[in-house]
């Protein structure tokens, strides 16, 4: 008699599902604003918008929120309120995307003998049976974990496609983030401490002790990127961050000293061949991402307090390095530059954009795709998703500079 009941009420809710969706979500509403992270919200949205049950307006909307429980509390209301076809199509998404939730929230897929007398396409448009998703879970920064035999598949099937990373026990990862906050002739950049900040959890996130530095001259920043490089720990290390952060120009970052007079500045050029494969041997081979937050020009705009600063005449020269001499059969030719990936806030002349209150419009964006994404997402993979953001924005749009990356590379939060 149990199982009968149990039976009636599950074909009772499988039928609310089928014949009343809107209903459905009414009635679920409150749990799931309370179960759903923001990685849950960022598929589905990605799901609504490609089957056009929200258009970018919307999805906006539900984006413009920091809080999740805001978030998936206009998410749903939006989904509900366009009646039943949308709410069955958020139901067929979310049955694919969080199987454990979905089956928590009473909306699991029917079992076997169920599914003939409920069509699949009842359920959503091209539905297919699927596989329970994994559960995922966050660290208390909203880092996403990449569950193990998602880890172990990627392991498997794209071993020659990627960098490979070491044993968390044993590596010894490092990154470097400079923030150049006050300079003695130019603005403060007000927010860029939130920027800092923020950046540091990240990356200790991702398993990298962070070394910070900031209010360098160019000089100073040269000399710290150098001694950086040459860090022991890069030999057991699998990858590298480089963060800098700082007012900029076309020609490259400005130091604290910056003003008309006298130009204080790093050039890229002088990142790139400090940690190339000639200057930096204890990463060759290995992924070393770059990421710069500064303008590249002096275009002036009103939404946000600009990272620009007054345009100089011409560049500071690169780090100048001893050659060194080596005997053309000893050794094997390698690339001078590879396996870099450079992630720019911005193109060639124009300004980044910086809230005195919450940060960069850049940083904050590459923070909030990699918490969400990096679980199942390689970084090139990541940085699309955040030029895809700014694709509304006409002010500014960042840009992936130099890249040489020969592989995919996974951050796999957690491993």
């Amino acid at each position: 008699m149990a199982d009968a009941h149990s039976n009636r009420k599950e074909t009772s809710t499988l039928r609310l599902i089928r014949s009343f969706p809107d209903e459905k979500l009414k009635e679920i509403r409150a749990e799931f604003v309370s179960c759903a992270n923001k990685t849950l919200i960022s598929q589905l949205l990605d799901k609504l918008l490609q089957e056009g049950v929200l258009n970018e307006e919307e999805a906006d909307e539900v984006k413009e929120n920091m809080k999740k429980q805001d978030q998936a509390r206009i998410l749903i209301d939006h989904v509900r309120r366009k009646g039943p076809r949308a709410s069955q199509i958020f139901i067929h998404a979310l049955q694919c995307q969080d199987s454990f939730l979905a089956e928590e929230l009473r909306l699991q897929v029917p079992p076997p003998e169920q599914q003939a007398r409920l069509p699949l396409q009842e359920v959503g448009p091209r539905a297919v049976p699927s596989a329970k998703a994994p559960q995922l879970q966050e660290t208390s920064d909203g880092l996403t974990l990449c569950p193990l035999d998602l880890f172990q598949k990627i392991q498997a099937e794209e071993k020659d496609e990627i960098y490979p990373i070491k044993d968390k026990e044993t590596r010894t990862r490092l990154a470097l983030v400079i923030c150049n906050i006050v300079f003695e002739h130019c603005s403060k950049r007000d927010g860029a401490e939130v920027d800092l900040a923020e950046m540091k959890i990240l990356l200790e996130g991702l398993g990298y002790r962070v070394e910070t530095e900031t209010n360098l001259c160019s000089q100073d920043m040269a000399r710290r990127l150098k001694s950086f490089a040459a860090q022991e720990e890069h030999k057991t290390s699998d990858s590298t961050f480089v963060v800098l952060m700082s007012h900029g120009l076309r020609e490259g970052l400005c130091g604290v000293k910056h003003e008309d007079s006298c130009r204080d500045l790093l050039s890229v050029d002088t990142v790139f061949s400090t940690f190339n494969n000639k200057n930096c041997p204890a990463l060759r081979g290995k992924p070393k991402v770059i990421v710069i937050q500064a303008c590249r020009g002096e275009n002036k705009g009103f939404a946000y307090v600009s990272d620009s600063a007054t345009p100089s005449a011409a560049p500071l020269s690169p780090v100048q390095w001893p050659e060194e001499d080596f005997e053309s059969d000893a050794i094997h030719k390698v690339h001078v530059e590879s396996d870099f990936i450079c992630l720019y806030s911005t193109t060639p002349d124009n300004v980044s954009w910086r809230s005195p209150k919450t940060g960069s419009l850049f940083i904050t964006q590459l923070i909030k795709d990699i918490k969400e994404h990096a679980w199942n997402c390689n970084l090139e993979e990541i940085f699309r998703k955040v030029m895809q953001s700014f694709e509304k924005n006409p002010r500014q749009m960042p840009s992936k500079d130099r890249t040489t990356l020969t592989k995919k590379l996974y951050l796999f939060p957690g491993h």
